[in-house]
Order: structure tokens, then sequence, then C-alpha cells
């Protein structure tokens, strides 16, 4: 056997000679150096700093190495690692860093120097992590017998902890370890087989054992550490300890287990602890790793594996200046996901599919007839290579990265290290190797649905937040790239119900992208995501709906705007999913008919219980049909007074559905009662102007059968009676119940307001317009109309009586001065908070709504047109010829309410919609038919003028 020092050879330019120089000095002091030796040792040390450190604490170790056989060299190190089994953690994790040390300089030598092949190389490193692990595990053992934890061991056959075992996963599972690598391990127990001593519990000393294992291991010191370890590769590492009892994580693979966790167990091995109950352990996922039957779905899911990274044209330029020789395109993962997708569709079936190693399942592959012989030719050459490049990246400071230096300074002592004499030369030479694996990962599954974006690759699988993922995100708009890669990760491990079955995560597979897609689209991809986690997260069951989305991207992409621009909407879905359930009726853009509403909601309460069931049933209904008009808003399909009508038929309906269940509850609590009642809606529902939000102005007004009038049971008089009616009305229509909220509902409009009786006798009301009322109570009575009575005579009455109090006579020019006065006291006691307060800004709703209840109740007494609807009265007046000019009040009133519309489904009271995102301020433009937002505040402006000046034209003496 020939010594290391005798076979290196150099590989590569010397970049700086003179530390190498000194150091190399140093040694030959010890010993004599060939001129060959020193050739070879010049350029590696010249360009490594960790490899050199290494060398100059302790010249005497490299001597050693080079005068010796490095095969006959690592078993001796190895065989010195397993010899500190026997000692306990103190003494153990000092020799374990000493032997790492000399374990990573010997090759880092024979690698460098050619001596060893890729897979020597990873190999030495592998068995050397597992000899470090078992070693590490025997000696935390003996210091939990010393303290009194376990009873000691008399058969080593299951190890030093029977039922206690390591799986080595990932490329230490694989015998091809990177040079500076952390390891990756899963640690499972079997509890009724642990040697614990009496009252001690599995779980607290499973954990303990582990944590003091990864303590030796990972320890930082002076001398170095040992291996970083990575548990994360355990069944759901969010929610599990670190060490994961075997019977709960076999359930967790049968149930839950994703396909990329299938493809981390292709690589899966027994390498430390108790080895027999590891090896029946593996032995009992082979039917999760490996299963023989797929449907396309699941083939699909597997596919998706390497259709999460966006694969660019082949000509796109793929740089080495900062290449990322892993993660990145064209690197090492490409050909790993290459692999083990092909596996896990076919090995199945095929064991001689089910190698462990890359490189012999990609033979395997190819012998079969899998993979052409020119792409295994080139995937495995692009294999070795880009390896031999990490180790190198690596040796440099012994970091743990896979990125190629962006500094040409750095990257030269890579390409030095790789034996390279010129920067231009090297970086060509890896931009080949990236566009070919490119190239060839992407003749992979041709024709499949991409699963990434355009912005980038969307990599949700295995534990870490993927790198290009996070740009991705950021390039999407998302402020919290790592939070989002976070949630959507917790999802595909079945976190919530809607992902918790096998289908169910093939489905959010394929939705993930489409949804950070529709975020993007939508133009705010924070809140779209966060309102859409708030709702997805409440389904029960998720087969069904993303079904759906996926069957009709463009209703997806609009439940995802709505979640982005309507907080209220996005609110109802996210506490009452089944509220979507509406969408799914071809009807639901289709016109809003007040009269079904009304039929459904008198049929639902019919079948109500009692009182607070009643509640609850319009409260259900209300929704459902509240989220089509608002949807519809959102969408562009219905304008102002669509949804303004349809917001309040559906005020109607409620109050049409609840008043006759609250007559009965007083009737229940007083007794039967001979009088009659009705329901009178003022301000918004009266003109059927309403939004979203918008609460309800009411009066009651009843008649008593005769002036001493009682009820049957309790004696009570009618205002008791009634009083009781209105109070268990406006209780049905505003409490809060299991179901959420109605309506705020507000009495204030009544004859002589809060001060006077809540519900009003009939003749009181007649007498109040006649001899005490105000101009304004005239004027919030032109909006006046009944919703709901418990005789149609007395509805007649009470509208008859309505607009008998409206063409009284007046005198037109102390009207107007008192109208002008009233807006004006407006003005100055609550101004227009600003530009967007479609309600008082000068020229806003408050003066077109002043202009018509004025003209009405000056023409009223001559039997002018009285509506209860703004735009309504102004046309009835121009038609009339009452009224010329209302042109620019009707202009005005449309465009602010259809903004009113808008903003009231997106905005919160003082939301600024300047501070919105584009893609809001784009669909306000729309709503308000301008070109774009800058536009719409020109247009608005212009309304605005035209309005006042109507205004002052037709409200004067």
């Amino acid at each position: 056997m020939t010594a290391l020092g005798g076979r290196i050879q150099p590989c590569g330019p010397v970049i700086d000679p003179r530390p190498a120089d000194r150091l190399l000095d140093a040694v030959e002091a010890l010993g004599p150096l060939s001129p060959e030796a020193r050739s070879a040792l010049a350029p590696i040390f010249g360009a490594s700093t960790y490899l050199a450190g290494l060398a100059r604490r302790d010249p005497a170790r490299l001597v050693r190495l080079l005068e010796s056989d490095p095969d006959a060299h690592l078993e001796a190190l190895l065989g010195a690692t397993r010899v500190l089994a026997a000692e306990l953690p103190e003494t153990v994790g000092p020799g374990l860093r000493r032997l790492k040390a000399e374990v990573h300089l010997l090759t880092a030598l024979a690698d460098l120097g050619g001596v060893w092949d890729l897979d020597r190389v990873t190999g030495a490193l592998a068995r050397f992590a597992d000899a470090a692990l078992a070693t590490a595990l025997a000696s935390a053992a003996l210091a939990e017998i010393a303290a009194g934890r376990m009873r000691p061991i008399d058969d080593p056959a299951h190890g030093p902890v029977p039922g206690f075992f390591c799986i080595a996963m990932g490329k230490h599972g694989a015998f091809e370890l990177n040079y500076s690598s952390d390891i990756d391990i899963s640690i499972f127990f079997e509890p009724e087989r642990l040697p614990l001593a009496e009252g001690i519990e599995p779980q607290a000393f499973a954990v303990r054992l582990t944590h003091r294992l990864a303590e030796l291991m990972q320890e930082r010191t002076a001398d170095g550490y040992v291996f970083r370890i990575d548990l994360r590769l355990r069944p759901d590492p969010g929610s599990t300890p670190p060490a994961v009892p075997a019977a709960a994580a076999l359930d967790y693979y049968e149930t839950v287990g994703q396909n990329w966790e299938r493809a981390a167990f292709i690589k899966a091995r027994p390498c430390a602890g108790d080895l027999p109950r590891a090896a029946a352990f593996l032995q009992e996922l082979e039917a999760f790793i490996w299963r023989k039957n797929l449907d396309f779905a699941a083939i699909a899911d597997i596919h998706s594996i390497k259709r999460q990274i966006h694969i660019h044209k082949v000509d796109d330029r793929l740089s080495a200046k900062g290449a990322d020789l892993k993660l990145g395109r064209g690197g090492i993962r490409e050909i790993e996901f290459y692999v083990q997708t092909q596996q896990l569709i076919l090995g199945g079936r095929r064991p001689g599919l089910r190698s462990f190693r890359t490189l012999e399942a990609l033979d395997a592959l190819a012998g079969e007839g899998h993979v052409s012989p020119q792409a295994r030719d080139d995937l495995r050459e692009a294999y070795d290579r880009l390896r031999a490049l990490e180790h190198r990246v690596q040796m440099l400071a012994d970091e743990q990265t896979h990125r190629l230096p962006e500094s040409e300074a750095e990257r030269r002592r890579v390409a030095a290290l790789s034996g390279y004499d010129r920067l231009r030369v090297f970086d060509a030479a890896v931009e080949r190797i990236l566009k070919t694996v490119n190239r060839r990962y992407g003749e992979l599954f041709p024709g499949e649905e991409p699963l990434s974006s355009r912005f980038g690759s969307l990599i949700f699988t295995g534990v870490d937040d993927d790198p290009e993922t996070l740009r991705t995100l950021s390039r999407m708009g998302f402020s919290q790239p790592a939070q989002v890669s976070q949630t959507i990760r917790a999802w595909h491990h079945g976190h919530i119900a809607a992902t918790r079955s096998e289908r169910g995560r093939e489905l959010f597979t394929r939705l993930a992208p489409r949804l950070l897609e529709a975020a993007h689209a939508a133009g705010a991809p924070d809140a779209a995501f966060l309102r859409f986690g708030a709702f997805f997260s409440r389904l029960s069951s998720g087969v069904q709906l993303q079904s759906l989305f996926l069957a009709q991207p463009a209703l997806f992409e609009l439940i995802v705007e709505v979640m982005a621009f309507a907080p209220r909407l996005a609110d109802t879905l996210a506490r009452r999913p089944a509220a979507l359930d509406a969408m799914l009726d071809p009807a639901f853009f289709g016109d809003i008919d007040p009269d079904e509403d009304r039929q459904a909601l008198r049929a639902a309460v019919a079948g109500a219980g009692d009182f607070e069931a009643a509640m609850d049933t319009v409260r259900r209904q209300h929704r459902e049909q509240a989220f089509r008009v608002g949807v519809q808003v959102m969408s562009g399909s219905a304008g102002a007074e669509a949804a303004g009508r349809a917001f309040a038929g559906l005020a109607d309906a409620s109050i049409e559905a609840l008043a006759p269940a609250a007559l009965a509850e007083a009737t229940r609590m007083g007794g039967a009662f001979e009088g009659q009642v009705a329901v009178v809606a003022l301000g918004k529902c009266g003109s059927r102007e309403m939004s979203a939000g918008s609460d309800l102005d009411l009066m009651t007004l009843h008649r008593a059968p005769a002036p001493d009038a009682l009820s049957a049971l309790k004696g009570w008089p009618a205002e008791v009676f009634y009083a009781r009616f209105t109070q268990r009305l406006v209780a049905a229509l505003s409490l809060p119940t299991s179901e959420g909220e109605l309506y705020e509902v507000d009495m204030r409009l009544r004859p002589s307001g809060a001060k006077g009786p809540v519900a009003v006798a009939f003749p009181a009301f007649s007498a109040y317009y006649e001899t005490e009322a105000e101009t304004w109570e005239f004027m919030a009575l032109t909006r006046a109309r009944v919703v709901w009575s418990s005789h149609p005579a007395f509805a007649a009455d009470v509208t008859d009586a309505i607009e008998a109090a409206l063409r009284r006579p007046r005198d037109v020019a102390v009207l107007a001065r008192e109208v002008r006065d009233m807006r004006a006291l407006i003005a100055e006691e609550k101004p227009a908070s600003g530009v967007w307060d479609m309600k008082l800004a000068p020229g806003g709703l408050v003066d077109i709504e002043f202009a018509a209840q004025f003209l009405q109740l000056a023409h009223a007494p001559a039997g002018g047109p009285l509506r209860a609807g703004t735009a309504e009265a102004l046309e009835a007046l121009a038609a009339a010829g009452l009224a010329d000019q209302v042109g620019p009040l009707l202009e005005a009133w449309i465009l602010q309410q259809n903004l009113t519309q808008m903003l009231r489904l997106a905005l919160g009271d003082g939301d600024d919609p300047a501070d919105q995102p584009e893609a809001f301020r784009r669909k306000l433009a729309r709503a308000g038919g301008a070109r774009d937002f800058r536009s719409l505040g020109t247009r608005l402006a212009r309304a605005r003028k035209e309005a006042i000046s109507a205004y002052e034209r037709l409200v004067r003496p």
C-alpha cells in the first residue's frame, strides 16, 4: 500500500503561496516532504483557509496522514471512534471532535489529490457519521445508567438502549454525505422495550436521551464539532417531540404521509441504536414507501415533486456566479428528483429499482428502459461534478453552503481546488453542467400542468423553506414569504380538515400555486392569503370545494379577490364556510328576486321550533343572500341601484319573517290581542338604497280595536303589548346569536324620538305630524314605507297617513330656508372626513337627498310625485315638469352610490382608498366608470361641483 503523500496530485494553481509555504515549512520540520507532495499540497492550503487551519493546529497529524495508506488510516480512525463508546460523555465529546478533524483532513486530501473518487469520499464521511453517532448514543446511555434512569444492558444485540433506534435519512442514509453536511436522522422508540428504571416515563426518557445525543454531536469548541444533527425529517416535526414512538410514526405515515416523505424514505437505513428493531420498523414502512397500486391522482401528485420547480427555457442563461449547486436550476436536487419520482412510480412493482443510492438507481432505471442511455450518462457525469464542486465550496471554510461564491476572488479558490487555471473556463464548464441537468429535468413528465409560477419555483416539500421559493413569494408581493411557506407546508401535513385525507392533499398540491397566483393578481397578496387561510382552515372537508376551485378557475380567482378586498365577505366565509355553497347554484350571478328571498325566509322560519330558532334561521339565510349580493358588487355584475334594492329587499324579507315570530312571542308572553300593528322602514332601507353593513331605521305603529282594549291574559294595555312586540322585533333583528349578527336597529326617527313611546299609537302618529313635527322629520318621512303589517288594511291606512302628512300645506320659502340651515348645521358640526366621504362631502349624497326631499315636500301639497328612492324622486319630479336640471344630481348620485357600495364592502371607516393596493384602486375606478384611479378623482370632483351648483339652484326660497 502506498502512503497518501506519494499519491496525491496537484489539483490546480496556487492561489496564495505565502501561507501555504509557511505551513509546509512547519511540516517539513517534522519530517521531509517530497517536492511532488509539496507541489500537490500548496494549492490545497493556498485556497482553503479551513484545511490550512486543520494542518496548522496539528502539523504532526498532517505528517501521520501523509505517511499512511488512506484506506487503512480511515479504518483505524473508525476503530478509534468505536473504542470511545465505553467512555462517559465528558471524554467522548473531545475525542470525537479530534477524530472528526482528522477524518475531515484525510478525506479532503484524498479527494482533492485525486486518490479517492466521489463514492469513496462520501462513503468515508457517512461511515464516520455512523460510528460517531453509535458511540455518542452508547456514551449517552452510560450517563443515563449512572443517573439511575436506565438499567444496565447485558445483551448488546439490540444496541446500547433496546427499543431506541436512529434512522439515517437523506445523503447520510445513502452513504452520499457531503463534506460539511449535517446529518439527517429520525429517532424512534418502542416504549415497552426501553430498559427503564422503575418510575421513569418512556417519552421523557427518550427525549432526554435524544437531547444528550445531539449535544455530544453538535457541541462546538476550539476543536470544532462532530456533526450538526437535523431531526426534522421525523413525522410532522412542528408538532412532535424529537423522539417519536414507533407506533405513532407508523400511524402518521399510513394516514397523512406525503409523497415527498416517501421519497425521503427511499434513502433511509438503520444507523445506530437497536438495529434489529430499526430494520423491522423500515420493513413495516415498505408498503407506505413502495405502493404497488397508484391511481392517476397519486401519480400526478408524485409528478408534482418535479413540477413545483420552475423550468426556464433551455436557452435561458444559467450563471455560475452565485449558483446554488444543490437547490438551484440544474442543481443536484433536480437529478435526485429525476430519479426519485420515477422510483416512487415504478418501484412498487419493480424491486430492482429501489436502490437508496442515486447513481445506482439511475443505472437501474436506464437498464429497464425508463431512462435513455444518453440521459443516464449526462446526469451521471453532472452528478459527479456537482457533488465534487459542492465539496470544494464547503472545504473553503467548513460551511454548510451549496452556493458558488458571487465574488470572483472566492470563486477562483473553488476553481483552483477543481483543477482550473482560468476562472472564465471554470464558469463556462459549470454553466454547461447546469444547463444539461436543467434540460434533462425539463424532459421529465412532459405536458403536465405546471405547479410553479412564472415568478419562479413554488416548492413546499420537505421541512425547510426552499430558498428559491421564498424569493418567488417575495417577487409575488408577499411581505412575509417564510410565514406563507410554513403555512402551506402545515396544510400539506394535514393540520387542517381540508387536507387531512390523501385526496384532499393531492388536490391542494394543485391548488396551492393557483392560490398564490390569484392572491398576487388580486393586488393584495398578504390580505388575500391571510383571509383565505382563515376560511380554508375552517372547512370540515376540502375535497369537493377544492375540486370546484380547480374546475372553475375564474370562480376561484373571484373568491380570492373577495378575500383580498372585501373583509366583510371574507369574514362571512371564515366564520361560516358553508356560505360558499350558494356559489354552486348556477343562478348565483343571476338577477336577485326579493320575492324569492321572502318565500325562502318564510318557509325556513315556519319550520323553526321557537323564537330563538327563527332568529338563527333568518341569520343563516340572510348571510347567504348578503354574500351573494356582495360578490356581485365586487365582481361588477351588480350596480348601485340593483345592489341597494337587493340589500333592502333582504332587509324587508328579514323583517317580514321575524315580525310574525316577534308578535307570536309577545302573544305568548301577554296573551292574544285584537289590535293591529305595522313596521315602517325609513332611511336607506325605506328608500331601498342600502349597502353592506347599513343599519335599519324603523318605527312601529299600532291601533287598538277600542280605547280600553286589553290583552286577554295579562291585562296589558295596547301600548304595553306593542312595546313588547317592538322590543322582541328589535332583539330578533339586532341581537348576536350563535349564527352571528343581523342589523343594528335605530328607532330614533319615530315621533318624539327616544323620548316617545317605543311603539307609536296610530292616532298619535297622525296628530304628531299635524302639530309637532319639524321639517327634518318630514324630510325623513319622504323615505317611509310600510314593510310589514299584521293586517293589510292597516298597512294601507298607515301608507295613507304618511302621504297625508307629506302633502300638508307648507310655506316653501320657510321650507327652503330650514333645509339650507339644516345642511349648514350638519356641515359645521359633522364635516366631511375627506374627499372619499360620499355622504357628507359638498355635493355628496346628503346634498342630493336634501334636494330630492325638499322638492317633494315643496310640490306634494299640489299633488307632486312622492317616491321613497332619491333617484326615483328626482326622475319623477323632472318628468312632471316640477324640477329642471336634475341631471347633475342624478349623475353625482349614481356615481357616489356605486362607489359607496364598493367602499362599504372593502374598507373600514376612515380608510383611505388612495392607500389601498393598486388593484383595488383600479376596481374602484371601474365601479365609478373611470379609466383609472386618478381619473376617478377628477370625475368625482367635477360631479360634486355640478351637484352642489344644482342643489343651490333648486333649494332656494
